[in-house]
């Protein structure tokens, strides 16, 4: 995947490893500077990672809320022109708790990236485990009572894009239908293209002018989910 889309910035999620215990092979990857966030008790679970070509000026794991940090679900990358966020938003599956924590996580975030663009333009992305409208999946009306689809969790991405933040995606492809990021294996859903998708990259409304691309690579395989990238002029 680094040989084919040559990232400047590279965003992992779901890395479910501690960084010792990644071969330095993949560690490091020249010319690449690689940030790991993991869960701080268990392994094999959740986890994310930046790798940058870029030098950053500061580098943060997490957004100062331990109930969330410890889950290694993010990493911060401070540029001098520009913030570059990767979340790994919780599934809101297996139980009322669950959903509650994501939709406090979500609550929690927007904040915290409300207050990264007072600073500079902000990227972010990564997993956001939530369809938004019926478009982004195959079968909404099936959908309509499972978590991943559920009204509160859309509506925070309402609330997200009331703010200004844009999805790069939708924005340059309004009207594309069957553009999914994940799909179940355990029904070979890639096979017919049953999919949602859950993954975004979102732009502060001051990086819109110099947006030039928004890609799903629904080719490259090697996981449930797809690589999805942005490109600016």
């Amino acid at each position: 995947m680094l040989e084919k889309l040559r990232p400047d910035i590279l965003l992992l999620q779901e890395t479910k490893a501690h960084p010792n215990q990644i071969p330095d092979a993949t560690r490091t990857i020249p010319p690449y500077r690689s940030f790991f966030d993991s869960h701080h008790l268990n392994t094999g679970y959740s986890g994310t990672a930046v790798y940058t070509k870029r030098v950053p000026t500061m580098v943060t794991y997490g957004m100062g809320i331990d109930r969330f940090d410890r889950e290694g679900r993010m990493v911060t990358v401070f540029y001098e022109d520009l913030t570059v966020v990767n979340a790994y938003v919780p599934n809101g599956g297996r139980g009322p708790e669950r959903l509650a924590y994501k939709l406090d996580f979500y609550d929690a975030f927007l904040e915290y990236l409300e207050g990264l663009r007072k600073r500079n333009p902000v990227v972010w992305g990564g997993d956001v485990n939530t369809a938004h409208e019926a478009i982004d999946l195959a079968r909404p009306k099936e959908n309509e009572s499972t978590t991943g689809f559920l009204p509160e969790e859309r509506a925070w991405i309402d609330t997200a894009e009331a703010h200004g933040w844009i999805d790069t995606f939708r924005h340059m492809h309004p009207t594309q239908r069957n553009a999914y990021t994940y799909w179940d294996t355990k029904t070979r859903a890639r096979d017919r293209n049953v999919g949602w998708r859950i993954d975004y990259l979102f732009l502060s409304p001051d990086l819109l002018g110099s947006l030039g691309s928004a890609y799903i690579h629904d080719d490259l395989m090697g996981s449930d989910h797809c690589p999805i990238s942005i490109t600016f002029r």
